[in-house]
C-alpha cells in the first residue's frame, strides 16, 4: 500500500494517522504539485494506490482503511455530518491560502471575501461543538488536523475560539497525532 501526499497536508495527516491506528504496512510518498496532478484524476493529495484499486480523496481513503481493520466510517450521521463541515471550512481555508500565495488580494474579491465569511462561521459552531466535548473519531481527527495546520500555516485568529485551542492541546496527546505532525523545518 502506498499513500501518496505531503507532510503538510491536513487531509494527508488525517489518511497516516488513520494508517497508524489501524497499524498497517503503508508507505508513504512526498509528493509535490506536479506530481499529484500525475499521479491523481483529482490532481491534489492524498492518493492511495493498493494492489489495483486507486483512491482519490482522503474520504475514501478513510473509509477504505477503517474497513481493512473491520471499522464502520462515521458510523452515526452526527458524526459524518460534522466531518463534512470540517471539510468545509478546511477546503475555504486552503483554498483562500493558496490564492493570497498566488498574488490574489483575497479582501477586495467577493467570492473570497464569503469564502472568509464561510470559514468564520464554521468555526464559531465548530468552537460550540468542540465546548460541549468532542470525540477521538474521524470527525474530531479531522478538526484536529485543521486547527493545527491553521496555526501551523498562521492562517486564522483562534483567539475567540477557545474549545478550538483545546481540542488541539488534548489531541497532542494522541501518539498518532504527534507522529504525524509537520515538520517544523
Amino acid at each position: 500500500m502506498k499513500l501518496f501526499g505531503s507532510y503538510t497536508s491536513p487531509f494527508v495527516r488525517h489518511c497516516r494517522i488513520a494508517v497508524l491506528q489501524a497499524d498497517l504496512e503503508c508507505t508513504f510518498v512526498e509528493t509535490n504539485y506536479e506530481q499529484s496532478a500525475e499521479g491523481s484524476a483529482a490532481m491534489r493529495v492524498p492518493y492511495l494506490e493498493h494492489d489495483q484499486l486507486k483512491l482519490h480523496d482522503s474520504m475514501s481513503i478513510l473509509r477504505y482503511l477503517r474497513e481493512l481493520r473491520d471499522q464502520r466510517f462515521c458510523p452515526t450521521l452526527a458524526e459524518y455530518d460534522l466531518l463534512l463541515l470540517v471539510n468545509t471550512a478546511l477546503d475555504s481555508t486552503i483554498n483562500l491560502f493558496l490564492l493570497e500565495n498566488s498574488g490574489l488580494d483575497i479582501a477586495s474579491n467577493s467570492y473570497t471575501q464569503r469564502q472568509a465569511r464561510r470559514v468564520e462561521q464554521s468555526l464559531a459552531y465548530l468552537n460550540d461543538v468542540a465546548a460541549q466535548g468532542l470525540e477521538w473519531n474521524d470527525a474530531g481527527i479531522r478538526l484536529a488536523c485543521f486547527v493545527d495546520w491553521a496555526m501551523f500555516r498562521q492562517r486564522l485568529d483562534f483567539t475567540n475560539y477557545p474549545a478550538l485551542v483545546a481540542w488541539r492541546e488534548q489531541a497532542q496527546q494522541s501518539k498518532e497525532f504527534i507522529a504525524t505532525a509537520p515538520p517544523t523545518a
